[in-house]
């Protein structure tokens, strides 16, 4: 029984750092897309699903990231 609740445990903490890679991963190319779109006057926030009613830059950013991440996991 200890086993078996060691396997989830270990199981929930590898699902964590994917979930955190993946973030990480996301939000740096996103605010790259971003960034390049801000410097150039670009409409980006329409380019990207979930910021369009966004104010900030890493508020919209986030939106961004949390769009992409809830179709691929």
């Amino acid at each position: 029984m200890v086993n078996i609740q060691l396997k989830q445990e270990r199981q929930w903490a590898d699902e964590t750092v994917t979930f955190r890679l993946i973030y990480v991963l996301g939000f740096t190319v996103v605010l790259a897309i971003a960034l390049v779109g801000s410097l150039t006057r670009m409409p980006w926030r329409s380019w990207l699903p979930g910021t369009e009613n966004c104010r900030s830059l890493f508020g919209s950013v986030q939106a961004a990231v949390y769009s992409f991440m809830s179709h691929t996991l």
